[in-house]
């Protein structure tokens, strides 16, 4: 008996050696609906933070625009008049402003916006090379250099690279050798490395993968074989279930799992937190407000650190949702 009780400490010590690093603690309610509305709206989309520590949450149903502007503190501020289908989009600084770069699914174009909604750069459809299908864009990000990096992850996962002007040079990824992308939901640069790297969430083949910004892959950070994700595997530092956003805050990753579950890696990609596990109501936008559980996710597609290494993530959910964990 001595021995099994050894034996099951040691293994629970080894396995939670990197997790006792780094703990988190939900907080209720952070976000609340705007005023004279009972729900945010439709949240297919993303969620991102400036470096005054507001809050962007896009919706598809706000008739007065598609990005929710919330403050530090939680408080409602204001609704940008940006197109409601904004996908996937992140808050970055260029020439030492900050703007929203986002891709628009609906429209299957870029816009940059500055922080009140006013776009300043778009890149349409028609930019973008025609013999590669139907675009369907989903995500964008922007690397050090100003280049513009745009998936279609709805589409043939397509990778498209634009310099700061909006004009194309090049394309890579999709369902081709050696990437055989399916479903890549969004892209990100990863700014803990130099160079920087593409963090890539391959959704469809439940994998998350590092390339360098040329394309080239680079190596694997988690991944297990696809799966019915109304059918979630064990958590083990080798499983994911389905990613679909990610953030960076220091050597940290935070990646929203719509199979249900938000989880935290570090730079060696070792799993450190598992957040909000859902073990039986995944990957729908249909489970109503009195269905929620404080804590637990439903559907997770967007996520963002905040500026001291909290994580705000944002549901698939028809009524809008918004979950909270602060960094202990």
């Amino acid at each position: 008996m001595t021995h099994l009780k050894h034996s099951l400490l040691l293994a629970l010590a080894l396995v939670g050696t990197a997790a006792a690093e780094v703990s988190y603690e939900f907080v209720p309610d952070f976000i609340k609906p705007p005023p004279g509305q009972e729900n945010l709206g439709n949240s297919h989309g993303e969620i991102s933070c400036d470096s005054a520590g507001n809050f962007y949450v896009s919706v598809t149903d706000n008739k007065a625009g598609g990005l929710l502007v919330y403050g530090p503190d939680g408080a409602f501020k204001k609704v940008l008049p940006v197109p409601a289908s904004l996908h996937g989009f992140v808050v970055r600084k260029d020439d030492g402003k900050e703007f929203i770069f986002a891709a628009v699914l609906n429209e299957n174009r870029f816009i940059k916006c500055d922080l009140d909604g006013n776009v300043v750069l778009e890149i349409p459809k028609t930019a973008f090379p025609a013999d590669k299908g139907a675009l369907k864009l989903t995500n964008c990000d922007v690397a050090g250099n100003g280049d513009i990096y745009i998936v279609d992850g709805y589409g043939k996962s397509w990778i498209f690279v634009f310099d700061r002007a909006g004009k194309f040079k090049k394309v890579f990824g999709g369902p081709e050798q050696p990437w055989g992308f399916k479903n890549t939901h969004k892209i990100f640069i990863d700014t803990r490395f130099s160079p920087q790297r593409i963090v890539a969430l391959d959704r469809g083949n439940n994998r998350i993968l590092h390339l360098d910004l040329d394309g080239n892959i680079l190596g694997t950070i988690a991944s297990n074989p696809p799966r019915d994700p109304k059918k979630p595997a064990p958590i083990t530092s080798e499983t994911v279930r389905n990613p679909s956003s990610a953030s960076f805050h220091g050597d940290l990753m935070c990646v929203a799992e719509i199979g249900g579950r938000v989880s935290v890696w570090d730079k060696e990609n070792k799993l450190v937190a598992a957040l909000g596990v859902n073990e039986k109501f995944t990957n729908t936008p249909g489970i109503e407000p009195a269905a929620w559980q404080q804590g637990t996710v439903t559907s997770p597609h967007g996520i963002t650190f905040d500026n001291a290494g909290n994580i705000l993530e944002c549901e698939w959910n028809k009524w809008g949702r918004v979950l909270r964990w602060n960094k202990k």
